[in-house]
């Protein structure tokens, strides 16, 4: 990846100071706490890649709702960062002036596929959230449960053509996120900087990816890499 101008940053050069604070406040919650969430998230599912795939997401289900507070961490640290920062970026995309066909450089074009990807993932986030959280069996309450409902939802071939869509959209809006939170924050300076956490952020986008897809794929009973 290499430094070039986009629509991100010709926005960002237009906007007022009140503008200024809430841009910066939705790259931060990007990556804290919605980054670091997606990290957990992924690394929580990714407990199905063993040889008791039952056992093991059950598990991890009964540890993440018995910490302390859990509810009012799930609110204070996901759904409200998650609501903010889904809703702003919908306003951010309704201001926002593509230019890749007057501009076809490859910063235009991410930037482009940011604000596609916010919108869609709003869509599927918000439909995750309830069907797995809020719909059916309560996976809380029946831990060891998790995994029979999850693998339920996966037998159908459009929710998990859909969920491969999600998976896809949200690791790529992670790692351009984190590529463009960097510069925002003034941590990349120089084009060089900019150029290797553009191949890191690449690199773990990949990554997460297949980790997604491989537990997507391990919830309809195939393994692509088993860890475990």
């Amino acid at each position: 990846m290499v430094s070039t101008p986009s629509s991100e940053s010709a926005v960002s050069a237009t906007a007022g100071p009140d503008q200024f604070f809430w841009r910066r406040l939705h790259s931060l919650t990007g990556v804290l706490p919605l980054g670091a969430f997606l990290l957990e998230h992924f690394l929580s599912n990714d407990a199905v890649l063993s040889s008791d795939p039952a056992r093991s997401y059950g598990d991890q289900v009964k540890f993440l709702n018995s910490l302390p507070f859990v509810l009012l961490l799930e609110i204070g640290l996901i759904y409200l960062p998650l609501l903010f920062h889904g809703f702003y970026g919908v306003w951010i995309t309704k201001q926002a002036e593509p230019n890749t066909r007057r501009y076809s450089w490859w910063g235009n074009w991410a930037y482009l596929g940011q604000r596609i990807s916010g919108v869609v993932l709003l869509a599927f986030i918000g439909w995750h959230v309830w069907t797995a959280r809020f719909s059916g069996l309560s996976i809380p309450d029946h831990p060891y449960s998790a995994y029979d409902k999850m693998a339920a939802q996966m037998a159908s071939p459009w929710i998990f053509a859909w969920y491969l869509i999600g998976i896809s959209m949200v690791c790529y809006h992670f790692a351009y996120g984190l590529y463009l939170f960097a510069a925002k924050w003034g941590i990349t300076l120089g084009a060089g900087a900019r150029r290797n956490w553009g191949w890191f952020c690449l690199v773990l986008g990949i990554v997460l990816t297949y980790a997604g897809v491989a537990s997507a794929f391990k919830f309809r009973g195939i393994d692509l890499y088993p860890l475990r």
